[in-house]
């Protein structure tokens, strides 16, 4: 099955391309078909804006797109700076290493034990018939004091996963797209997409 990638994203069209590729499906960066649809993310929720995404590029291409929406929710932040995590601070052009040392800012007075956090994906798959899928993925782990590793995009410097002993930033990449919140969230698509694909047969 083919369908376009509804994103902007270099780092999340890599990781996208890569975890889908591993359920047979071809996906389609949307500026490979001459668009380059910069959608506004109105929603409230990381579906909501998910969805948003994916159906505009649909309605724009004429074929299934699939979105992701997500960010990071740290607890003691009471969820901040969540469906914001990518503009962060207010300047959507600011750099991964501005939002990061203001999150840094931000929880400065945060005690050990208290700095738990977690990544969230939303994914959204509309058809030009009317359906969509919609899931969800989540990764629970911890903000350090400092960023640590050199890969990964985002807030994955400062991201800690205690069951793998490392910070995002220092797993591979092919680690990173069998635990990570996106494949958590794609897994679920394809799951629910073999569902959906069955029904019809």
């Amino acid at each position: 099955m083919k369908m376009v990638l509804a994103t902007r994203n270099a780092h999340k069209i890599r990781e996208m391309t890569q975890i889908l590729s591993k359920f047979g499906i071809e996906a389609i960066p949307q500026q490979v078909l001459g668009y380059d649809l910069d959608v506004e993310e109105t929603g409230t929720t990381f579906s909501e804006n998910a969805y948003l995404k994916a159906k505009a590029v649909m309605d724009a291409t004429g074929l299934p797109a699939v979105a992701d929406d997500s960010g990071l929710e740290v607890d003691a932040l009471n969820g901040e700076p969540g469906i914001y995590s990518a503009r962060y601070g207010g300047d959507h052009e600011a750099s991964d290493a501005f939002r990061n040392e203001l999150l840094l800012k931000n929880m400065a007075g945060v005690p050990d034990g208290q700095r738990t956090a977690r990544y969230v994906a939303a994914i959204c798959l509309c058809f030009p018939d009317g359906r969509r899928i919609d899931t969800l993925g989540t990764c629970e782990g911890e903000i350090l004091r400092e960023g640590v590793g050199e890969g990964g995009f985002g807030y994955d410097p400062l991201f800690w996963c205690p069951e793998e002993g490392v910070s995002f930033a220092q797993l591979a990449p092919e680690r990173k797209n069998e635990i990570s919140h996106r494949a958590f969230a794609l897994a679920a698509l394809e799951k629910e997409l073999e569902g959906l694909l069955h029904a019809e047969q």
